[in-house]
């Protein structure tokens, strides 16, 4: 297995002492051995691997195996030495396969860590506009990182197995081969769960992103006679995880102000879901432009950029012959690697242009599954987007101010799309490469991918800004407040417009009339219903 890879094998004891020798050693040459600057620093270093430890101690995150730059990656932005400040936030990059003008975190296609936007943003960062403060905040996110599911994995294991099945070693690009092994000695227990070891592990990610967003929203916590802020996750473990470890690092640890709520993904909720593709049922039955044409339209680029990488690799490893569709699940080890170990060597088997032809293809398999390629998008879209703008409507005074609601990629897709921030003039083609598009999922969705609606409270009034993965963006004609936000009536307006042009979600998706037609538990304790 690869270094710094915890073996929970080992035994919850052994793990509890090493953990708690690394602890006071940390703490004590920390007072023994450095002067006041450094132990400032180094005292957040031991406080996060503290705080880590005592959140999910069976889960070893190997802190100390990391070299300095490394441990950058894994702190939160506003504790890294290379942090910019506020009005810019200091991405994270891969150490490796990056030049100064490309970086292949940019071209996983949702399956790499989280990365902040760059594309369509507006300069001048995240920090609140002169004059105006955040009086409420309105978050949906992507889960954080994660391991393959179980059919991505199993079609990944496959492969692999049958490559080594021939005595040959390998030779070129994958001579590594010959001594990698897959990155979980129990992938059935893995499947589909955060990753829990490297820089990019899912419960470092969601911790660290509850303690970043405190540093600008913690003036909203409410702790007051009202006391429960409620967190809402849909009704899957990887993402449940993700809520509580985000509330941990936002709210504090053990924090009483703070309750996850379960929506269950049942299909019989009807419009009152976080998951409205699994309740919309012409969706999921409509063959040709439902969920499916989203896998179809995949498979038909694929047909355009796999056959001739595979020629070239099974051309300097003759005797391992490599299928179109083996390259495919290659590309896709190279991020969900990374997001165990920290790096992959997949990644170097690919040229650029091999990593843009893969990007466009998860472009067009999110595109046209849940986004502006699918006529139901806006529709299952707009139940969030509308429930979210009546709040921002009522205001704090009569309705709170911090919500937050965690999802998947495929939830996150149609509000995006029913925002109408990424629409494009053409559908995107699949039988070819098209650069100047609009729709990245790895700026849109990577894993942790996020949306945040803030309400401004201005000197000229209210308004709304939104902030997809730290990036400002504009609303198509409404732009021209503070900071390129919308007045707030306007912003509601334009919801209410985007809704109309999507149509009733229940008779889009064919639902009965006893159908809940819309969000209701988006309400939090102690204020008006």
């Amino acid at each position: 297995m690869g270094a710094g890879r915890h073996d929970a094998r080992t035994g919850s004891d052994t793990f509890h002492i090493i953990m708690e020798e690394r602890m006071q050693s940390c703490w004590s040459k920390l007072l023994s051995r450095m002067g006041f600057a450094v132990l400032t620093v180094s005292f957040m270093v031991c406080l996060l691997a503290t705080v880590l430890f005592l959140l999910n101690p069976t889960q070893g995150l190997a802190l100390n195996s990391l070299r300095f730059t490394r441990l950058q990656q894994v702190l939160p932005g506003y504790l890294q030495t290379e942090h910019k400040g506020w009005n810019v936030e200091a991405p994270i990059t891969s150490l490796q396969n990056s030049t100064d003008d490309w970086n292949i975190l940019y071209h996983l296609g949702g399956n790499g860590p989280w990365i902040d936007r760059l594309d369509g943003v507006v300069d001048g960062g995240v920090a609140v506009p002169s004059g105006c403060e955040v009086d409420m905040v309105h978050l949906m996110s992507r889960h954080a990182e994660r391991y393959p599911t179980q059919k991505a994995g199993i079609r990944m294991l496959e492969m692999i197995n049958r490559l080594k099945a021939h005595p040959e070693p390998f030779v070129g690009e994958l001579s590594f081969l010959n001594n990698w092994t897959y990155f979980s000695d129990t992938p059935g227990q893995h499947f589909e769960q955060l990753t829990t070891t490297g820089p990019y592990a899912g419960v470092l990610e969601a911790f660290a992103t509850g303690v970043k967003l405190a540093t600008r929203y913690g003036h909203l916590k409410n702790y007051t006679e009202k006391a429960v802020t409620h967190v809402w996750a849909c009704g899957c473990q990887r993402v449940i995880d993700t809520a509580r470890h985000f509330s941990a690092g936002f709210f504090g640890l053990d924090n009483p102000h703070a309750q996850v709520i379960t929506i269950p993904e049942d299909e019989t909720r009807g419009g009152d879901t976080l998951t409205p593709g699994d309740t919309c049922l012409t969706y999921l039955s409509d063959l040709v432009h439902g969920h499916d044409n989203g896998a179809f339209q995949l498979a038909h680029f694929q047909t355009t950029y796999l056959p001739s990488i595979a020629e070239r690799l099974s051309a300097v490893n003759p005797t391992h012959p490599i299928k179109p569709a083996d390259v495919y699940a290659m590309q896709e080890l190279c991020g969900f690697e990374m997001l165990v170990r920290g790096s992959s060597p997949w990644c170097a088997v690919f040229t650029q242009e091999d990593w843009a032809q893969f990007e466009y293809a998860r472009d067009l398999l999110h595109y046209y599954r849940a986004g502006p390629g699918t006529p139901y998008s806006i529709a299952m879209g707009s139940l969030w987007l509308n429930a979210t703008a009546e709040l921002l409507l009522d205001g704090p005074e009569k309705r709170g101010s911090i919500f937050a609601s965690f999802v998947h990629d495929g939830d996150v897709v149609p509000m995006i799309t029913a925002l109408g921030i990424m629409e494009e003039e053409q559908k995107m083609p699949s039988d070819r490469f098209w650069e100047q598009r609009k729709w990245k999922t790895s700026q849109v969705t990577p894993m942790g991918g996020r949306v945040i609606f803030e309400r401004l409270s201005c000197p000229t009034g209210k308004f709304v800004r939104v902030n997809v993965n730290d990036g400002i963006i504009p609303l198509p004609g409404c732009a021209d407040g503070p900071g390129s936000s919308c007045e707030l009536t306007r912003f509601s307006d334009y919801v209410g417009k985007r809704r109309e042009k999507g149509g009733d979600f229940k008779k889009v998706c064919g639902l009965s009339d006893e159908a809940p037609e819309k969000i209701d538990f988006l309400r939090q304790p102690g204020y008006e219903r």
